[in-house]
């Protein structure tokens, strides 16, 4: 008998859902009564895999509800859909026809199911997006106050500014009673931050958006990340090769501090140093960093050790 496996294209307001091999079409709304009736259905199929797209949110409480119930349910990456459709010739696009493509992609490719994070991890990965959204409106802010010369509008902006530093103030806080309040993630920050380079808010956007921190090998790690190379190749040509996909936030942290620890980490530094000796362009020593990083936060919370230069050397 072939598995069932489940395809969910999410919208804000309705779940459209395809199932194969039976070619089964229909459609839920995406609130409570349409999520317990979704359950319902899907319960009794006993599907090997439920796969739903990342959509800006709207899967976190599909996905969470679909777990919650016991069911195989696993979030993929709408680039790898979409160019998987791409490869298939499926040009066009409906709700249910996305649906379809989900499931056939997930049947194809067999996503590892990793667990969700749980609702405490949740409510932080929403408390740093949203100070990473505040942080952009001061930056905002702050260059059209370079611009301006009309005093009355410059001074509406400072006011702008004052307010959002105070929401700032205020989330730092959040966040930091969040984590400082669960003994699982004070542990996990405490060794993430042991290490040179690494302050409290990579180690918190880590824990929040990285729960497979420490439980996957350093290839599986790098490519949740998006750091992992990929090359172009065509018979004997050879392109270069190129990072993407992943965890943007989780990517951007790692920037963040790969570019500090390239300063102030003796081991990282010295890594650095030896790529652009060698001659690699600034930018490709970054990238070599920041995955070097990942792999050695990976250890640590793997063995549950704190930073040891000697170690990592």
């Amino acid at each position: 008998m072939e598995a069932i496996v489940v395809g969910i294209d999410v919208s804000k307001g309705r779940l459209d859902v395809a199932i194969r091999p039976t070619g089964e079409l229909f459609a839920v709304s995406r609130d409570t009564d349409g999520l317990s009736a979704l359950v319902a259905r899907l319960q009794p199929l006993g599907a090997s895999l439920i796969a739903l797209e990342a959509t800006g949110g709207y899967e976190a409480i599909v996905a969470a509800t679909l777990a919650t119930a016991g069911l195989p349910v696993v979030v993929v990456n709408p680039a790898q859909v979409r160019a998987f459709a791409q490869a298939l010739g499926k040009r066009a696009k409906t709700d249910l026809l996305d649906a379809g493509v989900i499931a056939h992609f997930a049947e194809a490719t067999k996503p590892a199911l990793r667990a969700l994070p749980d609702a405490e991890t949740q409510r932080l990965g929403d408390l740093l997006a949203r100070r990473s959204q505040v942080i952009e409106m001061m930056g905002a802010e702050h260059q059209r106050l370079k611009r301006l010369t009309e005093q009355r509008v410059k001074k509406s902006i400072e006011r702008m500014l004052e307010a959002l530093k105070k929401e700032l103030d205020e989330l730092d806080g959040d966040i930091d009673g969040a984590v400082r309040g669960s003994p699982a993630w004070r542990a996990k920050e405490d060794l993430l931050a042991s290490v040179p380079g690494v302050g409290k808010v990579i180690a918190r956007t880590l824990i929040a958006d990285l729960p497979e921190l420490g439980s996957l090998d350093r290839r599986e790690i790098a490519a949740l990340a998006g750091l992992a190379p990929w090359t172009r190749q065509s018979g004997q040509w050879k392109g270069k090769s190129f990072i993407g996909g992943g965890r943007a936030s989780v990517r951007g942290a790692l920037f963040m501090g790969a570019m500090v620890a390239g300063r102030h980490n003796p081991v990282l530094k010295a890594f650095r140093q030896r790529m652009i000796n060698a001659g690699k362009p600034k930018m490709v020593a970054l990238i070599a960093t920041a995955r070097k990083l990942l792999t050695i936060l990976n250890a640590i919370l793997r063995d549950g050790k704190k930073w040891d230069e000697a170690k990592h050397a």
